[in-house]
């Protein structure tokens, strides 16, 4: 039996704002560093055969070239056929007139050092191991991180190596390899925490001839594996009284502690190297003898780009053509026409990016005109992204887009472009400034502070109210926290 339904169809119109695809490449290459764009425009110049390196054609850069090809005959690259040959690469790609005009052959130096890697590859040699624990320390080694200590638990360890190298194995067989581990140099290589770390340079430490007569490894070693949370809270006087040792004794302990490397990995020169970052600017800002500030894009290998003439021929050629088209043709205009639009279509979105970066440099460099010209932290204003958008007359999505990993160069060095937006503060004059003037002031209270006594949050936000900067002792102590400052106690010494 059929039930009766209540339910009503009604249509209704509704708008909703969609991304073209030109917006969405545009979103994505202003997100890209100069050193990424660089190789995406690579990228795009081998995928897209209808796009290619060289200056746009002017009429006069057409009849020059026609010119040319009457004298000397037609030697014109024919793209489509070579694109549909066997070979995957054209040949114009294999010229040499393809790299950059700036672009230098130069020797590519090659370090002589030895990795941080193969150095303790090398003392793992000396041990007498059979292959399936040699395969279990390449991996412990390969996981260790820039300070030569081992972050990951090792059942996690077991998990990956199951995964990704299809080895079995279990936390006790890791254990015992990582004990070898932990007796390579430099002592503390191989640690799970800083506490073991200490432990490990300690122990081999008393393992040496002069230490096996120090009086004081015993202490030490007690005072780390014993009194670590006290000892990383710098509570002194309760670790002397809970040790029953004089205080002389007990701040000799730790003075020596604080001379380990709590960093071993860190000391073997190139080491891992992971966190190395060579930062290339986006923008290079200049000033003259007049104190005019000016600035240019960085992207002096990044290739001026045009559609493929040939490819812009062929395709009117196929659709100009009175005669009915066979289905091969009509397959070859769509693709010809497919990869014009792809081409065109990048060239405006790298034009649109050019444009917005640039609107939003200068609007940055108008906001802080006093600090590219004077290059004085405490010269920085109030500015927000909101400023900046309002000024290029951009969204505020789009400034953030431009500011995210972008690096300026100028006379004081290189920032990036976070560093010039910094909230306000209102000083007891009504005048605004930088927070990070008030930040600056405060620094330099804590760096004159007697480190015998220094000052509390409290006292701080005394001294800065009669500086004439009046704040809460909470401001004070957010500020402390983003210069990486410790509490009062953690600074005593």
């Amino acid at each position: 039996m059929a039930q009766n339904s209540n339910q009503i169809q009604v249509q209704s119109q509704q708008q909703l704002q969609t991304l073209s695809p030109l917006q969405i490449l545009v979103v994505k290459l202003l997100e890209l560093p100069t050193v990424e764009l660089e190789d995406r425009v690579k990228s795009e110049l081998l995928d897209n055969p209808a796009l290619e390196e060289g200056k746009e054609e002017t009429p006069e850069n057409v009849a020059d070239e026609l010119s040319n090809s009457e004298d000397e005959g037609d030697t014109s690259y024919n793209a489509l056929d070579d694109y549909r040959s066997d070979d995957d690469i054209p040949d114009y790609r294999l010229q040499e007139h393809n790299y950059s005009r700036n672009d230098r052959m130069e020797e590519i130096p090659f370090s002589d050092t030895t990795s941080f890697y193969e150095t303790l590859k090398d003392q793992l040699s000396e041990h007498d191991l059979d292959e399936h624990q040699r395969q279990l320390a390449d991996y412990l080694i390969g996981s260790l991180d820039d300070d030569g200590l081992l972050r990951k638990p090792l059942d996690a360890l077991v998990d990956e190596l199951l995964i990704y190298m299809g080895v079995d194995t279990t936390v006790q067989e890791l254990e015992y390899v990582l004990q070898v581990i932990q007796q390579f140099d430099p002592a503390g290589i191989g640690a799970r925490d800083l506490q073991e770390c200490l432990l490990i340079q300690i122990r081999r430490k008393a393992q040496t001839p002069e230490g096996k007569q120090d009086s004081l490894l015993p202490l030490e070693e007690k005072i780390i594996s014993s009194f670590y949370k006290e000892f990383t809270t710098k509570h002194w006087d309760k670790i002397c009284q809970q040790l029953g040792v004089s205080e002389e004794q007990c701040q000799q302990a730790i003075k020596e502690i604080t001379r380990l490397n709590p960093r071993p990995g860190a000391s073997m020169g190139e080491a891992i190297g992971k966190n190395l970052q060579q930062i290339t600017p986006d923008f290079i800002v200049d000033i003259d003898d007049e104190g005019n500030v000016s600035f240019s894009l960085n992207n002096p290998n990044l290739p001026e780009l045009r559609l493929n003439p040939d490819f812009s021929r062929q395709l009117k050629e196929q659709t100009g053509s009175s005669v009915k088209q066979t289905r091969d043709q009509k397959e070859a205009a769509l693709f010809l026409k497919q990869k014009i639009d792809a081409a065109q279509g990048f060239i405006d979105a790298i034009r649109q990016r050019q444009t917005t970066m640039t609107n939003v440099m200068k609007a940055i460099i108008e906001l802080q005109h006093s600090f590219f010209q004077e290059g004085d932290e405490a010269l920085l204003k109030p500015m927000i992204l909101k400023d900046v958008a309002e000024r290029a007359k951009l969204d505020i999505s789009t400034v953030s887009r431009v500011c995210n990993s972008k690096y300026a160069q100028t006379p004081y060095g290189i920032f990036p472009l976070r560093y010039f937006f910094t909230e306000g503060f209102v000083k007891q004059n009504g005048e605004e400034m930088s927070s990070r003037e008030v930040k600056k002031v405060l620094k330099e209270l804590i760096d004159k502070e007697d480190k015998h006594h220094p000052l509390t949050d409290d006292e701080l936000t005394r001294m800065m109210e009669d500086k004439g900067y009046p704040m809460a002792r909470r401001t004070v102590a957010k500020y402390r926290m983003q210069l990486n400052i410790p509490v009062a106690r953690m600074r005593r010494e």
